[in-house]
């Protein structure tokens, strides 16, 4: 996830302080992603360099707004009308865990794979449960936290289906 593409789509809205900032992200991505303030102060110092922000006001407590520059416009359009690219794969912790498991020696990888599948049902639960307790029709912020509880539901589906079959592998081997 991009948290760099994220805040300059949320400054292209209008001049933030950090905080602001930080809170937009969490609130607009059903606060499933929570960000550290300092990742959020990181990343406006990279941009700043990067000539796509700019401070627009520093008060005398030291409190910074800051806004886009015209080359942060230019980049927030360009990533609005860019999909995004899924050649490169996320390392995905489980998948690295489980082919690290299947090539160790003395690692009982079938156990490894029943321990996550059961870790992987359980927050499957998690998040039907929450979705279920959301509104309908869900409106703004709930709207959001559906959008992003039904991506993450169908990835623990996912998940679960190939825990599955890694089982499955593992048993004819």
């Amino acid at each position: 996830m991009s948290v760099r593409q994220s805040l300059l789509a949320i400054l292209a809205e209008g001049e933030q302080y950090g905080y602001q900032l930080r809170h937009e992200f969490e609130v607009r991505t059903g606060r499933t992603w929570p960000i550290n303030i300092g990742q959020v102060y990181t990343t406006l110092n990279r941009l700043v360099r990067d000539g796509l922000v700019e401070e627009a006001n520093r008060k005398d407590d030291g409190s910074v707004t800051y806004r886009l520059t015209f080359a942060g416009r230019e980049e927030v359009e360009k990533w609005w009308q860019t999909a995004v690219d899924r050649g490169a794969p996320n390392r995905d912790e489980v998948a690295i865990k489980v082919a690290l498991a299947v090539t160790a020696p003395g690692i009982d990888a079938v156990a490894v794979v029943h321990r996550q599948k059961a870790e992987t049902l359980r927050v499957l639960q998690g998040y039907t449960k929450e979705k279920r307790s959301l509104p309908d029709p869900a409106k703004g912020e709930e709207l959001a936290r559906l959008l992003v509880l039904d991506s993450l539901i169908f990835a623990a589906e996912a998940e679960a289906r190939w825990l599955d079959l890694v089982a499955q592998r593992l048993d004819r081997h």
